[in-house]
């Protein structure tokens, strides 16, 4: 599901998500989703610096758009070299049980580096793993730590995979395959054979958190988000919502989704007092 169970949800075959959901109040009196409270201690801290390099990592196509499309598109802007990896093949993100599998993958590449150019990124590398089998296994981590090390991100983007009570396996073991492979990237006694200089970003940024500690603010790109989302036609009645009301009516349209991302990033910059943001846990003890 997407951060706030607001904007769709981002996956396979899920479902859409809606605009309801747990809520409770903050300590501000502030009415924000359950498990988007900032961490205990404080507000979450602002705006990291726009990295020269940063890395995407999401388990289908459009993840990266929903966790973090604010984000990379404000970098883009700035000027950071933006690369995106996608692990699995996306096969399994469709309603229609005639849709062709194979035919399905290369319709969301396709999607997938259209977004990408949008965001402000040309660079997207497929691993094309089998949808809703993707393990936390010595391949798997292999395969990401290559790519970390050929990048050279500054900061890395992915999965939270402590959120609680996150059903997804994709999602969950997307985390963990970034997490473990940044262990490996760092040490060269991991994968030697690859032949690739270690690598230790300067920062982590999880999104979908479970605990809260980092807003990036958004204002102003609000926009290419939503384009960049838009973009994944497949995924807009599996993921989006869009056009399964029969009828129309606006809520079931395109803007009715994208009310819904924007009242979402609105959410989001609230914890940190922007008017727009995309949060995260973001770790830098890497």
């Amino acid at each position: 599901m997407s951060p706030a169970g607001a904007a769709g949800g981002a996956g396979s075959a899920g479902g859409a998500g809606s605009a309801g959901g747990l809520t409770m109040v903050d300590p501000a009196g502030r009415v924000v989703p359950v498990n988007e409270l900032p961490a205990p201690g404080g507000p979450p801290s602002v705006d990291l610096p726009t990295p020269h390099r940063a890395l995407a990592v999401g388990a289908h196509p459009d993840d990266i758009e929903f966790g973090c499309g604010g984000t990379l598109a404000k970098w883009a802007a700035h000027g950071c070299e933006i690369h995106l990896l996608v692990l699995t093949d996306g096969a399994k993100g469709s309603w229609d049980p005639a849709q062709d599998p194979e035919a399905l993958v290369a319709v969301r590449q396709e999607e997938q580096r259209r977004a990408a150019a949008i965001l402000g990124s040309a660079a997207v590398t497929f691993l094309g793993l089998p949808d809703g089998e993707l393990r936390n296994g010595i391949r798997e981590q292999w395969e990401v730590c290559r790519v970390i090390r050929s990048v050279q991100p500054d900061v890395v983007l992915g999965h939270d995979p402590w959120r609680r009570y996150r059903l997804h396996p994709d999602h969950r073991n997307a985390g963990f395959v970034l997490t473990d492979a940044l262990v490996a990237a760092r040490d060269p006694h991991f994968f030697p054979e690859q032949e690739l200089a270690p690598h230790r970003p300067d920062a982590l940024l999880l999104w979908e958190a479970d605990v809260v500690n980092h807003v990036e603010t958004v204002e102003g790109h609000e926009g290419t988000k939503v384009t960049a989302l838009l973009a994944h036609r497949s995924q807009h009645r599996s993921t989006m919502g869009i056009g399964d009301r029969p009828g129309g009516g606006d809520d079931g349209g395109h803007d009715g989704f994208r009310r819904r991302v924007l009242a979402q990033l609105v959410g989001h910059g609230d914890l940190a007092g922007v008017s727009a943001g995309e949060s995260f846990h973001l770790l830098t003890d890497l």
